[in-house]
């Protein structure tokens, strides 16, 4: 079961069409997994459609207080939700070190690249269109582990396929997950994963020989 999700001020900006390309997609693709988040984008986005219709106005927008996201996303789930009609965009199979995997479709069009890697960490760069974003996809291979590091920046991880767990907990297909300088781990897997990862600045390695890869943080991340 799904156990973590985006924000909910991620989803209202997702529904705004204010996230740069590689979080958008990121969000996109949870919500094809996570039936939860999917309903509450739906209802975000009829509420936006109806408040353009009424005012021409941006949704939500607050007057003199601060935006109230609780009591705003209570209002929006009270809306019934809008059928989302099917997209004929096909789901892309990648393959990487003996291993297959389908994608959701708002990654599909994107993953036509080579992987690249070592040892047991592949990579494939998909386009963020951001500036300092980067975004991957990123396979690790069974009994594989990224070493232990903190984040200089936001990192945020959708696990796809596969399981992985860290000093935090363990995650199944459609987590979520954000992290950032307050957290320290070490992804680890048993049989395999492969995950969408954005991040907007290098990761710092904190242990051992890995260390050894911060001062060219600028060039891996």
């Amino acid at each position: 079961m799904i156990k973590y999700h985006p924000k909910e001020e991620m989803l209202l900006l997702h529904a705004q069409g204010k996230l740069h390309l590689g979080l958008a997609n990121a969000v996109s693709a949870h919500c094809e997994l996570c039936t939860v988040c999917k309903h509450k984008l739906n209802a975000l986005t009829e509420q936006l459609a109806q408040a353009s219709l009424v005012d021409d106005k941006p949704l939500l927008e607050p007057t003199n207080t601060e935006m109230d996201f609780s009591s705003m996303m209570a209002q929006i789930m009270e809306l019934p939700a809008t059928p989302q009609t099917s997209h004929s965009t096909s789901r892309q199979t990648v393959q990487v070190n003996g291993y297959k995997y389908q994608l959701p479709r708002a990654l599909s069009q994107q993953a036509n690249k080579s992987w690249s890697g070592l040892g047991k960490i592949s990579r494939m760069r998909l386009d963020a269109d951001d500036d300092t974003a980067r975004a991957s996809l990123l396979h690790i291979d069974a009994n594989g582990e990224i070493p232990e590091h903190t984040h200089t920046g936001r990192e945020v991880t959708l696990l796809l396929a596969g399981y992985f767990e860290d000093e935090f907990s363990q995650y199944v297909p459609g987590d979520f997950i954000e992290l950032d300088a307050q957290h320290k781990h070490s992804p680890k897997t048993a049989n395999g994963c492969l995950c969408y990862t954005v991040v907007d600045a290098p990761l710092h390695f904190t242990k051992g020989i890995s260390k050894l890869l911060n001062p060219i943080g600028e060039l891996i991340y």
